[in-house]
C-alpha cells in the first residue's frame, strides 16, 4: 500500500499559514519524510462565494504549487487532486503537465475527472451539460500529443493541424477520478488509476454521484472496474485504485494505528493500492505532526 495526502488548505476562510512558501515547503518535505509516496492540491479556479459559505474551501493553483513543491522534495509523487479537465484547452494541461514532469524528474501525475461546480463552469465560459464530451476530446488530445509529431485535432472550439509538442513525457500516469460506472469504462480503457472519492448521501446528492462510503459500497465497484478492464484486453492487475479507511485521522483523539493497519490489509485485499489520510488544516504545526504521527504509527508499520 502506497500513501498520499491532500494539502489542507481545506477552509474558508483559508488559513494564510498554508499559502506561505515556508508552510509549503514544510509540509511536503514533512510528508516525504513521513513516508508519504504523493502530495496532491485541488482545482478551484473560481469558486462562488454561495459553495464557500457553503462549505467549500480555496485552493492553490495545483500546477503552479506542484511546481514549487517538485523543487524542495526529491521523490515524492506530484498530484492535483484533481484538475476539471473541461475548464482547460488540453494542449495547455499537456504542456503543463509534461513540463512538470520533466523538471521533476518523472514524479507528476494527472489525476482528472470532470467536476461538479456548475457555477465553476459557467465562471471559466464552458459549458456544464457537455462536460463528458469534453472531457473524452481532453483524454484523446493528451494521449495524441504526447506521444505524436504532426498530430491534428478537430475538438470542440478548437482546431490542431500538424502540432508538435516538446518535450513528451516518457510517462505520466493518468488517475481518473469519480464515482460512476461511466468513470469506471474510462479508467479501463484509458487509465492507469481509479481514483473514486469519499461519498456519504449528503455529499453524493451535492456532487451528483454514487454513494461511497465503505468496503461494502467499494467492491462490487471494483468488480465492476475490474470487468471492463478485461473486456478492454488490459490486466485489472496494472490499474491502481485509491481509497481511505474513513477512520480518525492522526490529529483525532480517536485515532487507532491498529485500526488503520487493519483497514489497509482490507482494503488491499480488496485491490486498493493508494490510501488517502485526513490531515488537519487549523495550523501548521498541528498538520507537520500528524504527518509525523501517521508516518511513525502506520506506514512504518506495514
Amino acid at each position: 500500500m502506497q500513501h498520499w495526502v491532500t494539502y489542507p488548505l481545506l477552509t474558508y476562510p483559508l488559513n494564510p499559514e498554508f499559502v506561505a512558501p515556508e508552510g509549503l515547503r514544510r509540509y511536503a518535505q514533512a510528508a516525504e519524510a513521513a513516508g508519504f509516496r504523493g502530495i496532491a492540491f485541488t482545482d478551484h479556479p473560481a469558486p462562488s462565494q454561495k459553495w464557500l459559505d457553503a462549505g467549500g474551501h480555496d485552493a492553490l493553483d495545483p500546477f503552479a504549487a506542484l511546481a514549487f513543491v517538485a523543487a524542495v522534495t526529491t521523490e515524492i509523487r506530484l498530484i492535483p487532486n484533481i484538475v476539471v479537465l473541461p475548464y482547460r484547452n488540453p494542449f495547455i494541461v499537456a504542456k503543463t503537465a509534461a513540463t512538470l514532469d520533466a523538471l521533476s524528474g518523472g514524479r507528476f501525475v494527472l489525476s482528472v475527472a470532470t467536476g461538479y461546480l456548475r457555477s465553476e463552469y459557467r465562471t471559466l465560459g464552458v459549458d456544464f451539460e457537455r462536460r463528458n464530451e469534453l472531457f473524452d476530446e481532453s483524454l484523446a488530445v493528451l494521449r495524441g500529443v504526447w506521444t505524436t509529431d504532426s498530430f491534428s485535432y478537430e475538438g470542440t472550439g478548437f482546431t490542431a493541424q500538424n502540432v508538435t509538442a516538446n518535450p513528451k513525457p516518457a510517462n505520466v500516469p493518468i488517475w481518473i477520478g469519480g464515482n460512476s460506472a461511466l468513470t469506471r469504462r474510462r479508467v479501463a480503457q484509458f487509465g492507469n488509476c481509479w481514483n473514486p472519492f469519499p461519498a456519504p448521501p449528503t455529499l453524493a446528492a451535492t456532487a451528483r454521484t454514487p454513494v461511497l462510503e465503505t468496503l461494502d459500497d467499494l467492491a462490487p465497484m471494483i468488480d465492476d472496474l475490474r470487468r471492463h478492464t478485461e473486456a478492454a484486453g488490459r490486466d485489472p492487475d496494472s490499474i491502481d485504485i485509491t481509497f481511505g479507511t474513513g477512520l480518525p485521522g492522526p490529529a483525532h483523539q480517536k485515532f487507532s494505528p491498529a485500526a488503520h493497519l487493519d483497514a489497509l490489509e482490507a482494503m488491499a485485499a480488496l485491490g486498493v493500492t493508494w490510501n488517502s489520510t485526513n490531515i488537519p488544516g487549523d495550523s501548521l504545526e498541528h498538520a507537520l505532526e500528524s504527518l509525523e504521527r501517521y508516518g511513525a504509527d502506520v506506514i512504518s508499520k506495514q
